[in-house]
């Protein structure tokens, strides 16, 4: 374990994540990891300073883990994963005494206040509207395609229904027709209904301080559930100004001081930029892993220099490179979903092992062999991971795993 500098924040990890703890227990703070009680007898084993906690639901006992936090000497607390932002803003609002932080929380996770909010601020938006049930979908897919004049027999613009509450692709649907309605289970009601964006889709990754960025990537996506890189290709990266401007706004609009924030644009045909969402956590996809190889520095270690308030600029500029520049190259990584109906056993492609850029996997032996049908996006089995110099040659070699079998 790194020393701990007494002088620095005690921060606290809402949620579990080994890269994480691993990331933190090698930095010079103070820190407690708050997870589920399953995770107590690792930690008790491994030396992680923990308390348990269940992050089932939001309720009145938000203010007892935040006391008990408090009590500790904790300074603030930092969201893993998406469940646990609204559990950070209704912690911080009492460590920082500041209520607000908690109201800020549930805009980053309800998808539609969300949207509402941007748009209040003037960024740019899709056209948007909840649905309570099938009904509501349908009516918003016949109006949209009722706006772009498509007369009868016309294939359908699709539509993309979201869950309010759930991080990227997870309970993301892309409808065209009433038939995908009816595959829409009650459970997934309420949800955010959007317009489709056709374009160029992205992320960003920006780490804040001050209301400041701090340091910004922008991850490209290849195809949106299946692969993304960083840096991105040239072509994107010349749109980094307009984008930082976007990010800027998106701070001013969402009154973020200090943090971290992930969210997607698109870039479409008419060169405008169009405002996706925002989540205030580290992304899926292995995002900063990818981040922390192409640059050489760890994002979890970031995050806690964004978000303790006893952190100074001197040592903001020491920690953060200088965005593209100082990248050795571009990291990216595929999700691997078996493509057969049927599987056996795990075989990674010839070409894909021969190739340069390909580095590793974290793919495991099927334990079933029936694939079930992919609902929605679906959850890929595994990622594997390639660095390289090239950005467009890493691009297509992405793009070539959707064509390949994994799963044989």
């Amino acid at each position: 374990m790194t020393d701990k500098n007494p002088d620095k924040g005690y921060v606290a990890l809402l949620g579990w994540s080994l890269n994480a703890i691993d990331a933190v227990d090698r930095f010079d703070r103070r820190y407690v990891v708050v997870a589920p009680p399953w995770a107590e007898d690792y930690c008790t084993q491994n030396d992680i300073p923990f308390v348990p906690w269940d992050f089932d639901r939001l309720n009145e006992r938000s203010h007892e883990l935040a006391h008990q936090l408090d009590d500790m000497g904790v300074d603030v607390a930092i969201p893993i994963f998406e469940e646990t932002v609204e559990w950070a803003g209704a912690v911080n609002a009492v460590l920082m005494k500041n209520p607000r932080l908690l109201g800020q929380s549930m805009l980053f996770r309800d998808k539609s206040l969300m949207k509402r909010r941007a748009q209040l601020g003037g960024i740019r938006v899709g056209v948007f509207e909840e649905a309570h049930d099938r009904g509501d979908v349908i009516r918003f897919l016949k109006r949209v395609n009722q706006t772009l004049l498509k007369l009868d027999g016309d294939p359908n613009d699709p539509i993309h229904f979201k869950a309010f509450d759930k991080s990227g692709t997870a309970g993301h649907r892309v409808i065209r027709t009433p038939e995908d309605v009816d595959n829409i289970p009650d459970e997934e009601f309420p949800a955010l209904l959007e317009s489709h964006l056709d374009g160029w889709e992205f992320a960003v990754e920006a780490w804040i301080k001050d209301g400041k960025i701090q340091f910004l990537n922008i991850s490209e996506y290849v195809t949106l559930g299946y692969s993304v890189f960083v840096p991105a290709t040239p072509e994107l990266e010349a749109h980094r100004e307009r984008i930082t401007e976007e990010i800027e706004k998106l701070i001013e609009v969402f009154d973020i001081d200090f943090g971290f924030i992930h969210p997607e644009y698109f870039l479409t045909s008419d060169n405008k930029l169009y405002f996706g969402e925002v989540a205030y956590r580290p992304p899926g996809f292995n995002a900063l892993e990818l981040i922390e190889r192409a640059y050489g520095f760890n994002g979890y270690q970031g995050l806690v220099l964004a978000f303790d308030p006893k952190t100074t600029q001197e040592e903001l500029d020491a920690f953060f490179p200088t965005e593209v520049v100082d990248a050795k190259g571009h990291a990216g990584c595929f999700g691997v979903y078996p493509r057969r109906r049927v599987v056996s056993r795990l075989e990674v492609p010839e070409e894909t092992a021969n190739h340069p850029y390909f580095e590793f996997h974290e793919l495991a032996d099927p334990r079933e062999q029936k694939v079930a049908k992919r609902s929605a996006f679906g959850t890929h089995w595994g990622l594997a991971y390639f660095f390289g110099d090239n950005a467009h040659d890493l691009r297509d070699l992405l793009k070539r795993q959707e064509d390949l079998d994994y799963y044989v």
